[in-house]
């Protein structure tokens, strides 16, 4: 699981590694929220707060979180080939997820300094009143995160976090038993 406060670079980071690591499957989140503008419209499966909580009702979801006022959730696994899953996720969903699967491996990622975390929502088309709201978060993410035990990664760089988040998915997949496929 990748997780970290918005605007730190996650979907940036997570579609360098899942491209150049194809073992690798990223599970594609729902969210409430309206895309923005600068938004691929595959970074989420954007549906209604009806469609979500029927989903909901359903038992359809890994996990699901409430975060500023929208839905955010993983849908229950599909069939991956094989593949180790990334999950792209809030800390909320990530404690859900370890509740379950305690051996899951949780990555957080953080922004170099506030004014990058700032400068990055702000290039991403947030509104001042967003950018204020997940700024003001993200110390509290950062605390969830490492008492999750979560591995720290600050995102400098985004080769070099990609690189980073490798290593910590072999020594995972090393302490399973698990090597290449």
């Amino acid at each position: 699981m990748v997780s970290g406060p918005g605007g730190v670079g996650k979907s940036t980071v997570v579609k360098a590694l899942v491209d150049k690591y194809p073992e690798l499957w990223l599970s594609r989140s729902w969210t409430t929220r309206e895309r923005r503008p600068s938004e691929s419209p595959e970074a989420y499966e954007f549906v209604t707060t009806e469609a979500f909580e029927a989903r909901i009702a359903d038992g359809g979801f890994l996990e699901y979180a409430e975060f500023l006022g929208h839905y955010y959730g993983t849908p229950a696994l599909e069939e991956t080939d094989g593949r180790d899953v990334i999950l792209e996720i809030d800390v909320q969903g990530a404690r859900q997820v370890l509740d379950k699967e305690p051996e899951a491996v949780l990555i957080f990622l953080q922004a170099p300094s506030e004014g990058e975390q700032q400068a990055r929502l702000r290039r991403r088309g947030d509104a001042e009143e967003k950018v204020a709201q997940r700024v003001a978060k993200a110390a509290q993410e950062a605390d969830a995160g490492r008492e999750l035990g979560a591995h720290i990664i600050t995102n400098f760089d985004i080769n070099e976090s990609v690189e980073l988040m490798w290593a910590v998915i072999e020594k995972a997949r090393a302490a399973c038993g698990r090597t290449g496929l």
